[in-house]
């Protein structure tokens, strides 16, 4: 670890480094749900799902309605988060690759992050960071370099698998690189609900790094299924689905456990020099039509290329720095994450990556984010590709040879494909799709 450290000092330049650790840097904490719907929370228009926490912190920061995840699926859009590379160039590009490892959930193909990939964790670490994460990782198996104590993170606490994720009661986890037993979740038993326990642990890691500048990664494991929940809080009564009951009970018991870390930084007195995010990690699983409409007006949930798979519900807050209570609708994705912490860290980030610190457009000035291309890929189904441009979107499936273009300034529904009409827009997007990528040996164009 310490030879990998040193030469990612050396890749990022010396001379970046500002000495000692600056007291304008900020903590910097990033929660994401798991499958949460783009309209679930109120401040995004749902009606149904109690968030008052979530919706607080639009009030006092800035919602951003076309903020887009790195993928349609889990592992693909935590791999983009972490590297600054979009689907075209990460390491890990689906749930499953042709090479990998075999998993503890039994899925085979699980590609880890290798020495070579750099993540966020280890950029912020070079700054001076503190790092954590609890909930669920995603990018690597146990004893491969893709753990997050070997991508940068001090401390760790969660599912390395993304389908032993699925269980909310498992008998065991992880701390750090060890196995953390379980055992009130034994022989059937149901006491150790993951989620509280990732809480806790994100309250203590902020309280014992109060003083120093920190990175908290709280990647949550709900509202994703299996949908187990201790109890079903203020829907118990509700005349619903019982999954829907229950997918509605682990936002609000999120958006709960999202409460106590703000009153928390209030309470230590570094609430002003936090910047916390807030989103989902990929479209609606369920679109619950007629009741939740969790895409909201998007087309699409969850594997989708369209817009209720890829857009997310983003909000950042950070007080007298991110105005408050204003929505903004430049356009930017989870690509952009790595540049701008390590723009609020100074220091310089990697080169080569697909995103752009975004810093300028969190304080509320102008910035030119619409004008390049956003760029996603997908192989369950046949190889898949999207790309945002300014207002256009264009979809093009390769097993039917599909071409879709949406002007989602006035089609947000993505419902009227222009592709037979605007000629010299698909060239453009067929232009740039010639250098979008670079072929990767675990998720092979077939």
């Amino acid at each position: 670890m310490a030879i990998l450290r040193l030469l990612i000092v050396v890749f990022l330049g010396v001379s970046s480094l500002r000495q000692g650790i600056a007291d304008d840097k900020p903590n910097i904490i990033f929660i994401m749900a798991d499958d949460m719907g783009y309209g679930d929370a109120g401040c995004f228009g749902g009606k149904l799902i109690q968030t008052p926490n979530i919706d607080r912190l639009a009030v006092e920061g800035m919602r951003f309605t076309q903020c887009y995840a790195g993928s349609s699926v889990c592992a693909p859009s935590r791999s983009v988060l972490m590297t600054g590379l979009h689907s075209g160039h990460t390491r890990v590009r689906g749930n499953f690759g042709k090479g990998g490892v075999r998993g503890l959930g039994g899925g085979k193909g699980r590609v880890p992050l290798r020495k070579n990939d750099i993540t966020v964790a280890e950029v912020l670490k070079m700054a001076g960071y503190t790092t954590g994460i609890t909930g669920k990782w995603g990018l690597g198996e146990p004893s491969t370099l893709g753990i997050p104590n070997r991508q940068g993170f001090d401390e760790w606490f969660g599912y390395l698998n993304q389908r032993r994720a699925h269980s909310f009661f498992p008998t065991f986890i992880w701390l750090n690189e060890g196995r953390f037993d379980l055992p009130g979740n034994s022989n059937g038993k149901k006491q150790q609900y993951t989620h509280d326990l990732f809480t806790g642990f994100a309250l203590s890691f902020i309280r014992k790094n109060k003083d120093k500048p920190f990175f908290l990664y709280l990647p949550y494991t709900v509202p994703h299924s299996r949908f187990e929940i201790p109890d079903l809080g203020p829907y118990d009564k509700k005349e619903w689905p019982e999954k829907a009951k229950v997918y509605a009970a682990m936002i609000t018991r999120m958006d709960a456990h999202i409460g106590y870390i703000m009153k928390l930084l209030k309470e230590l007195k570094i609430d002003e020099k936090t910047i916390v995010f807030f989103c989902s990690d990929n479209g609606a699983a369920n679109r619950y039509e007629g009741l939740f409409d969790s895409s909201g007006p998007l087309r699409g949930r969850k594997r989708d290329m369209y817009e209720g798979g890829l857009r997310t519900p983003m909000i950042v807050r950070w007080p007298n720095r991110v105005p408050s209570n204003q929505t903004n609708e430049a356009l930017w994705s989870f690509t952009d994450f790595l540049p701008t912490a390590a723009d609020m860290a100074n220091i310089k980030p990697p080169e080569k990556l697909d995103g752009m610190s975004v810093l300028p457009t969190l304080l509320g000035q102008k910035q030119a984010t619409n004008k390049r291309f956003l760029y996603w890929e997908f192989f369950e189904g046949g190889f898949q590709q999207a790309v945002r441009w300014d207002k256009w979107k264009f979809i093009r499936r390769e097993k039917d040879e599909l071409l879709e273009l949406y002007n989602l300034d006035d089609d947000v529904g993505e419902e009227n494909n222009l592709a037979a009409t605007k000629s010299g827009i698909i060239a453009k997007f067929q232009e740039y799709l010639k250098t979008a990528r670079t072929d990767s040996e675990d998720w092979p164009i077939e």
